[in-house]
């Protein structure tokens, strides 16, 4: 029972979204777009010369980013056999 779920958390670190992009990967894309608006909204920038925070679509996609690195990091890659 226990390896069947260390092998069902294995498959779905390693499943791919369009064939290319990890799950978990995505997930963070989104996590940290959703992070960087949120930012943009509480925080922002009152005089409007901050390059990231005073722009609502930058700063979600430099949250976005940090969202997919952070989220890949966790990402477990295929062991290659030899």
């Amino acid at each position: 029972m226990k390896n069947q779920i260390n092998q069902d958390k294995e498959n779905f670190s390693t499943k791919k979204l369009f064939g290319r992009i990890p799950v978990l990967a995505a997930i963070g894309l989104v996590v940290g777009a959703i992070g960087g608006y949120i930012y943009y909204i509480k925080v922002g920038c009152a005089s409007g010369t901050c390059a990231i925070t005073s722009n609502p679509w930058m700063s979600t996609a430099w949250g976005g980013a940090f969202g997919y690195l952070i989220f890949d990091m966790f990402n477990q890659k295929k062991k290659k056999e030899s």
